[in-house]
């Protein structure tokens, strides 16, 4: 009985100054500016989350306490998306916490989920069943057909919500990133690495669940296939209920919202500020997410606060996610922000296939075939033991669809 004391007193005494080590250990490879405008950008930069529940459905928590950890994560704008949401449950947008809080619903479509929003506060459906029947006639559009709402695929190959058959044009998007599904990936690859996250979890919840990411490989290719055939965007889905137990009302909310929250997001490039009206910031933020005018980024890893790529035509710069006719000179530019204390490269993907790796903070190149752009940056992160320093993405750029 003594030694087995000793031996428990021994080990949460080293679980302890360990837990104390990692609480002191950050990850950033660049440090957060807190300016919305950076020096090497002439846009603003806003953060954004999609995908996110509340106690209306099968969240832990209200969307009040919801907007108080988003204002606590930095982040500027909010999708909340409670699942099968109907007229009584979804309430009007608002400005809270100082956060944008957009109220849209995450519904169930055959063996999927749809994420759904209306600026203009369109219902999906009173029901179920009438939500079905909107959604069928929604998807059968052509592209640009569904301008006054977004429709997204959530987690394409998430257990049991897998897409299948043809993609349909009437899509804006996919998650290309749902912190649920690669935390599933996680918990196949590795228990005993899903279990560590858990006990350090405590001491330093950004590192723990930074350390589980899995590069999303089947959505990568999934998305990469599809958007050489029709106008494709990617979006990062945080998947916020922090209700991973059973019990998580009455005793601790893991993960927290607030840590979900710092995780990965969507970041908004606009040409004007978010003044703190709502139907005018609402509109920004929508057309900017609806046109693909913004990145996902890791953030967890550190600001990319500068990221911009874009195409330019004798005088006029194309945005992410805009279709560009090939012409003689067009030329395509990539600014980083200046990461000095670790290794990067900036891949350039073409239909899919590495086209070019350049490791300088800013470059540009003369565009001469037609195809898919699109941008990643893969950065080089020194993790604490037991973890090897290995390379993980940063930023995901959406991408340009280069016309003949």
């Amino acid at each position: 009985m003594i030694r087995f004391v000793i031996c428990t007193t021994s080990l949460l005494i080293c679980y302890f100054i360990y837990g104390f080590y990692i609480s002191q250990y950050e990850i950033n490879i660049i440090r957060r500016t807190f300016d919305r405008r950076s020096s090497a950008s002439e846009f603003y930069d806003y953060r954004g989350i999609i995908n996110v529940h509340s106690d209306i459905s099968i969240g832990s928590s209200s969307p009040a306490k919801i907007a108080e950890a988003a204002k606590n994560a930095g982040i500027d704008f909010l999708i909340l998306t409670d699942l099968n949401a109907f007229e009584d449950s979804i309430h009007n947008d608002s400005y809270s916490q100082g956060v944008l809080f957009l109220n849209g619903a995450k519904y169930s479509y055959l063996d999927s989920r749809l994420i759904f929003y209306s600026p203009n506060k369109e219902l999906a459906g009173k029901n179920l069943g009438e939500t079905q029947i909107r959604f069928a006639d929604m998807l059968t559009q052509g592209e640009g057909g569904n301008k006054n709402s977004l429709l997204l695929l959530a987690h394409p190959f998430h257990l049991g919500f897998s897409w299948s058959g043809d993609f349909p044009t009437g899509f804006d998007g996919i998650e290309l990133i749902n912190l649920k599904a690669l935390s599933v990936q996680a918990w196949q690859r590795s228990k005993a690495s899903v279990a560590w996250s858990s006990l350090i979890y405590p001491f330093n919840p950004s590192f723990a669940l930074a350390r589980l990411f899995v590069e999303p490989s089947d959505e990568l290719a999934f998305f990469d296939k599809v958007s050489q055939n029709q106008h494709l965007l990617a979006y990062a889905g945080a998947e916020a209920s922090a209700r991973a137990f059973p019990w998580s009302n009455y005793l601790v909310k893991f993960p927290s919202y607030q840590s979900s929250f710092e995780i990965v997001t969507n970041h908004v490039l606009l040409t004007s500020e978010l003044t703190g009206n709502l139907a005018g910031d609402r509109n920004k933020i929508f057309n900017a997410l609806k046109k693909g005018q913004f990145y996902i980024a890791f953030d967890a890893l550190g600001d990319p606060n500068g990221f911009i790529s874009t195409i330019e035509d004798r005088g006029k710069v194309h945005m992410m996610g805009s279709r560009v006719k090939l012409t003689k000179g067009l030329n395509m530019k990539v600014k980083v922000p200046n990461i000095e204390k670790t290794f990067y490269e900036v891949i350039v993907y073409k239909n899919g296939e590495r086209y070019k790796t350049i490791n300088e903070a800013e470059f540009s190149f003369v565009i001469t075939e037609p195809g898919t752009y699109r941008v990643q940056v893969r950065v080089a992160v020194s993790m604490p033991l037991p973890d090897a320093n290995r390379w993980i993405t940063w930023i995901y750029g959406n991408p340009f669809f280069v016309t003949p």
